[in-house]
């Protein structure tokens, strides 16, 4: 499984960050950070919810 952002969509909500710690992270610059970006099958239903979180449709999972 492959995290996909679309950056020009994002807007740094953190909203994924709230569905998927373990995988997304907003810093102190406002700016949207992929902590895994091949995350295990273990985090899938996380990945999943942060991309049902995402107000601004830019994360993705490709497999």
């Amino acid at each position: 499984m492959k995290i996909v952002v679309d950056f020009d969509k994002c807007n740094s909500n953190a909203a994924c960050q709230a569905a998927a710690p373990e995988i997304f992270e907003v810093r102190e610059d406002n700016f949207l950070y992929i902590l895994d970006e091949n995350p295990g099958e273990e985090h899938r239903a996380k990945a999943e919810a942060a991309v049902r979180a995402c107000p601004t449709r830019a994360i993705s999972i490709e497999d």
